[in-house]
């Protein structure tokens, strides 16, 4: 199980970003996907979750109205899509599942980071 995140970037605070999440060796179209952030010196954090049971998601508060998680299975794709970014949004993001189909916690497939930097 391998996943892989991308599309991060340097943007201008109110900017946007895409990222991807894309797998190797198995279909996200049964697990649940996950996209967490680490920023230097703090703790990583849950960002949002798209299940496959019922293609439930949740977010943290602080995503809620500026990032939006879906999924292509067609692509075998999970995407969070990142909108009015802030500084504070700067940070390592990681996609993750655990091969279940929904969102609980703890995942322990991780991808590599991307890095998000939102500067002016």
């Amino acid at each position: 199980v391998q996943l892989q995140a991308s599309g991060g970037g340097s943007v201008q605070p109110g900017g946007s970003l895409r990222l991807s999440c894309t797998a190797s060796g198995f279909t996200l179209d049964y697990v649940a996907i996950s996209w967490h952030r680490q920023a230097p010196g703090k703790e990583r954090e849950g960002v949002s979750c798209i299940s496959s049971s019922d293609g439930s998601t949740n977010y943290a508060e602080f995503a809620k109205g500026r990032f939006t998680i879906s999924r292509d299975n067609a692509r075998n794709t999970v995407y969070l899509q990142m909108n009015s970014l802030k500084p504070e949004d700067t940070a390592v993001y990681y996609c993750a599942t655990h091969a279940l189909s929904v969102c609980v916690p703890p995942y322990i497939y991780w991808g590599q980071g991307t890095q998000v930097t939102v500067s002016s």
